[in-house]
């Protein structure tokens, strides 16, 4: 049986985390709940999960004395353990500053060295936290329960060689049996393997068992949009699929992600009427230093933040218009309800039926703002969700625990969602040089 010692941060990213220590020891040190006290008035979602642990801790408290040890669900137990003055004696002089994350290291300390037979572990998602508490020689971990190796992120897409008469049949008759196990709206290309230069682009169809062609754009485009490259063809193909409910985009910057996503929006929108509105939001963080209060009222406020998807919206209208076809100016399309941009902030406790939802730079997210969001959609919305995990500005996220790659790993298995990871940046040549070498 093992002794793990929370961090103040562990349960803010995830009240759950205290069931999820299967038979072993919790123990949270007084300092803890003194910070997670400081947060149980945010209106935000670190507030939200403060407010829940204490929910949590309170109900369990009615099980027993926190003090000497709550049995868990899951067996161990989980109690409270308070600081003392005389635990900055055993540590460094330099760690004896008298802050929080000195009381948390100093009560891991001191649990380790009174319970040597029992291995001890201090869990926190700060780094220079955990650096500090191996310095001392304890160990030291990040929570992982929700992890996603970013190196083993499911692609969505795959190649494989397939004999020669494989490729003309597959042409022939519009589909051909599924050659290898796929997850479900997989992309796949398949190559003859007398001829690479013989191959044919393709999605399983779940429904029939088989793979079958990816969908051709019309000759006019998706708002004028034409796809440049395999990867962003894919794309296209879910968005404009009806059947799936949620897809994701993963890539770097300029590879089409967010214009893909929007110009499908607005053809299933204000073109085909299959939706009531396109509902494009995105999570509130800087880039750099945060430039503090701004001035007017809440749509002069959110202008910086948004401005991203207005430039996005704005160059669709601007090609859509040069085709000299009908279209409605941007002003126009957010008067008729047909548009709405918004932070995430307001998504919560929302319901969203019949909407064409895209969420951009979702990899800002945690997997619990992820499931939030996800479960706001209602009958008859598809949601679409944009991001890189190679650029969080979040600091309390990384590559493999943000929300983004998480919900990749856990629908990829799904019928209806589906993933492509896009890797050709189509913004210029300059951008894409930028992305890869930089």
């Amino acid at each position: 049986m093992k002794n793990f010692i929370l961090d103040t941060n562990v349960m803010l990213h995830d009240p759950q985390s205290l069931f999820k220590f299967q038979d072993n020891n919790i123990i949270i040190p007084i300092t803890v709940i003194e910070e997670i006290d400081r947060f149980k008035k945010d209106m935000n979602e670190t507030g939200r999960n403060a407010r829940m642990v204490s929910r949590i801790l309170d109900s369990l408290r009615e099980k027993g004395s926190l003090a000497s040890g709550v049995t868990m669900p899951g067996g161990g137990t989980l109690r409270i353990e308070m600081f003392s003055e005389k635990y900055f004696k055993n540590l460094p002089v330099d760690l004896r500053v008298d802050n929080g994350d000195n009381r948390i290291i100093a009560v891991a300390q001191d649990v380790r060295d009174r319970f040597p037979d029992a291995v001890t572990i201090f869990v926190t998602k700060d780094s220079n936290l955990r650096i500090k508490a191996d310095a001392i020689g304890l160990i030291a971990e990040d929570y992982e329960s929700d992890k996603v190796d970013i190196q083993d992120l499911y692609s969505g897409t795959r190649t494989i060689e397939v004999p020669p008469d494989a490729v003309d049949r597959f042409y022939g008759q519009g589909w051909l049996e599924t050659p290898v196990e796929m997850a479900p709206n997989e992309f796949i290309t398949i190559v003859d393997s007398a001829n690479s230069a013989h191959s044919a682009i393709c999605r399983n169809d779940p429904a029939n068992s088989r793979i079958v062609p990816v969908r051709k754009v019309p000759k006019e485009g998706i708002w004028s949009l034409f796809p440049r490259n395999r990867e962003q063809s894919f794309a296209l193909d879910v968005l404009m699929d009806d059947s799936i409910k949620l897809v994701t985009l993963v890539g770097k910057a300029g590879t089409g992600k967010t214009l893909l996503a929007i110009a499908a929006g607005l053809h299933k929108t204000a073109e085909e009427n299959i939706y009531n509105r396109l509902l494009v939001s995105r999570p509130v963080f800087p880039m750099g230093k945060d430039l503090g209060f701004l001035p007017g009222d809440i749509e002069e406020k959110l202008t910086p933040w948004m401005q991203p998807i207005f430039d996005n919206v704005e160059l669709l209208i601007s090609g859509h218009e040069s085709e000299k076809r009908h279209s409605k100016g941007y002003k126009e399309l957010m008067a008729m309800g047909l548009l709405d941009i918004e932070p995430l902030t307001y998504i919560r406790g929302r319901s969203i039926p019949n909407q064409y939802l895209i969420v951009d730079e979702a990899q800002n997210l945690t997997p619990h703002e992820i499931k939030t969001i996800v479960t706001r959609v209602g009958e008859g919305t598809k949601i679409v969700l944009t991001g890189d995990p190679y650029q969080i500005d979040n600091p309390y996220v990384d590559s493999s625990s943000n929300g983004l790659t998480y919900l990749v790993e856990k629908f990829k298995g799904e019928r209806i969602a589906a993933h492509v990871t896009l890797t050709k940046g189509e913004r210029s040549e300059l951008a894409e040089l930028a992305a890869n070498l930089l």
